[in-house]
């Protein structure tokens, strides 16, 4: 009997498939392998909705990021055909006007031609400060930029503007779930990864050492660890096992 699971990966914002790569390979045997294009619409909606609609009737799904707060609305739209999830340095908050208002900024930068400026600006924070020279680290982030371009980037901050609280979904979930990420991200605090572990039943919270917000990048055998240890968990008469 098949027992291989498709997988559905989400990127972060201003981020592509190329951030997954140090992944793929030790999750293709888990099943085939698919790297959700979330850069085409202004709505949380529409882009679960897009995701829904290209992807296998069930799947395993992680999200990173922006990617987390995609799962979140997937899981809203069509939360049974999702057997797995997780949430990689991601959040279940919804924006403050604080971080509004600096989204809007940033917007307006980007229209003016400077997202390769923004990037640059806050690449010290978006990893461990051992890695804020990490040449290799910055090129991705910069290709990846590339990868998006300024359109996609308005419509993602568009769509994270206007995201909902999914606190309350957090109870709702059912699914073996993995919550990752850094001990050093300062872009989405720990406190708000041990929120959604704590608020999903059975949840486990794993914490890289060393590791800013691009764990894929920043610590990609102790993130293959961690998803290879959740794609191998399973629900036996409504208890968690891995």
């Amino acid at each position: 009997m098949d027992r291989t699971t498709p997988i559905v990966l989400v990127p972060g914002l201003a981020s592509s498939a190329r951030i997954y790569a140090p992944v793929i390979p030790a999750l293709w045997r888990f099943g085939p392998v698919t790297v959700a294009n979330h850069i085409r619409d202004d709505s949380m909606a529409a882009i679960a909705g897009r995701i829904l609609a290209d992807a296998p009737p069930r799947f395993a799904l992680a999200g990173h990021s922006m990617g987390g707060y995609i799962a979140f609305e997937i899981i809203r739209q069509a939360g049974e055909r999702v057997t797995k999830l997780a949430l990689i340095n991601t959040q279940a908050r919804p924006d403050t006007p604080e971080a509004t208002a600096r989204r809007r900024g940033l917007m307006e930068r980007a229209r003016r031609g400077e997202l390769r400026a923004i990037r640059e600006e806050s690449f010290p924070e978006l990893v461990h400060p051992s890695r804020r020279d990490d040449a290799d680290i910055l090129e991705l982030v910069h290709a990846q930029d590339d990868d998006v371009g300024v359109e996609g980037y308005l419509r993602q901050q568009t769509a994270i503007i206007a995201r909902v609280d999914s606190r309350p979904t957090l109870s709702t979930i059912t699914c073996p779930t993995l919550v990752l990420t850094g001990d050093a991200d300062n872009t989405i605090p720990n406190a708000l990864s041990k929120e959604m572990a704590e608020g999903i039943a059975g949840a486990r919270l794993v914490i890289l050492d060393r590791c800013g917000h691009l764990p894929q990048a920043e610590q990609p055998e102790a993130t293959v660890r961690a998803l290879i240890e959740w794609l191998g968990s399973e629900v036996v008469s409504g208890a968690r096992t891995a």
